[in-house]
């Protein structure tokens, strides 16, 4: 159908924009004028789109959080999870509101935690779909008491400072009423998905032309663990050092990737380690018998679109939920801690059910369409309204 304007939040995270920008590009392909509102780190991934800046809200770098937003510290506990909804997502939204209403659209296209443009088309009365980049929310009892103390307090103070009625429901009250476009498909689910929910697989655009590792050949003929923390909690004690301390010797090469930080980081590393700061997983992932990672949703999409199977030891945030979903699936292995992991490794490897079932998901996720699929429940939209 071609030529609508169509805004495009996406909150400046890596792990989102990937989601939002295959949306967008997608959209740009098929004729619409997309206007991207994010952050001056990540405009360049919505090719071709109008960047709209964070101008109102204040602009941040995801790798530092903390400098922007101090109460965040480093990003670990419950505390800085709350200061985390707090501060930077709720805190943030009627600013990001403010910038979007400079904007002339006809529908939204927002991710679910960029609760701003979610505010601005209801202001606006136009239509709006939710990219859930994430795993979907659904509130459970006690889950609906601290939501009523606490999280509903925070989300209406934050609508009211629009002009918005308040609602109940805090996060699932930002998912638009007409379309939830999920990632994943419903055999990775362990809620009931609202009415309104289509899944679509990945989002994800093409890979650009990468520069492989002087020692990529090193992995011919070898068993190959690839060991990731995503683009977020790049800490590498957490789980990198752990990981490669764990699987020293052992006969699979390890390829850790850092998410950015400078591969020195790691330390000395042993003889079957090899280390970057970052592989794209469309190159790596079909050369992987076993991915260990903290648990970020698009990493583990990814590793199961390739028929990869999964230990997850869960990080902060929405990542135990994810490892709950591996393991209920049957793809991999959780563990909570990241001791063992040598171990954990040659379960995963001596049992073809694990690769087995990450096969029959992948097959799956790449049968739901993906990024073009999303583009056209987008359209179906426009025209329904």
């Amino acid at each position: 159908m071609g030529d609508a304007r169509i805004l495009v939040s996406s909150m400046p995270f890596a792990g989102h924009v990937g989601a939002m920008a295959a949306v967008s590009n997608e959209l740009v392909k098929r004729g619409h004028h997309a206007i991207a509102h994010t952050g001056a780190k990540y405009r360049h991934k919505f090719e071709s789109a109008e960047w709209l800046p964070w101008k109102h809200a204040p602009d941040f770098d995801d790798a530092e959080l903390g400098k922007a937003f101090p109460s965040v510290k480093d990003g670990k506990g419950v505390r800085a999870n709350f200061a985390n909804v707090r501060d930077v997502l709720v805190g943030t939204g009627a600013a990001q509101a403010r910038d979007v209403l400079e904007a002339e659209f006809d529908l939204v296209v927002t991710d679910h935690l960029a609760f701003g443009a979610a505010m601005a088309a209801e202001l606006r009365q136009v239509p709006w779909a939710t990219i859930a980049v994430t795993p979907l929310v659904a509130s459970r009892p006690l889950v609906r008491v601290v939501s009523g103390l606490i999280a509903d307090g925070m989300f209406n103070r934050m609508r009211a400072e629009v002009g918005l009625k308040p609602k109940p429901g805090a996060l699932e009250a930002f998912y638009s009423p007409e379309l939830v476009i999920a990632q994943g498909v419903p055999e990775l689910e362990t809620v009931h998905p609202p009415h309104q929910v289509r899944f679509v697989g990945r989002l994800i655009s093409p890979p650009p032309a990468a520069v492989l590792p002087g020692w990529w050949a090193d992995l011919d003929n070898r068993t190959v663990v690839h060991v990731t923390q995503g683009t977020l909690e790049t800490g590498a004690d957490d789980l990198l050092k752990p990981a490669i301390e764990a699987l020293a010797g052992h006969d699979a090469l390890v390829v850790a990737t850092t998410g950015g930080a400078a591969v020195d980081t790691l330390g000395t590393l042993p003889d079957n380690v090899r280390a970057a700061e970052f592989i794209p997983h469309d190159l790596l992932l079909p050369r992987t018998d076993v991915m260990i990672t903290n648990g970020g949703w698009g990493g583990v999409l990814a590793a199961i679109e390739a028929g990869v199977p999964l230990v997850v030891v869960p990080g902060s945030l929405d990542k135990p939920q994810v490892a709950r979903r591996v393991a209920r699936a049957g793809a991999g292995v959780t563990r909570r801690k990241p001791r063992g992991l040598g171990t954990t490794v040659d379960q995963v490897l001596s049992e073809p059910r694990h690769r087995e079932r990450a096969e029959e998901l992948g097959r799956q996720i790449r049968a739901a369409g993906g990024a073009a699929r999303a583009a056209e429940l987008v359209e179906e939209l426009l025209r329904r309204r």
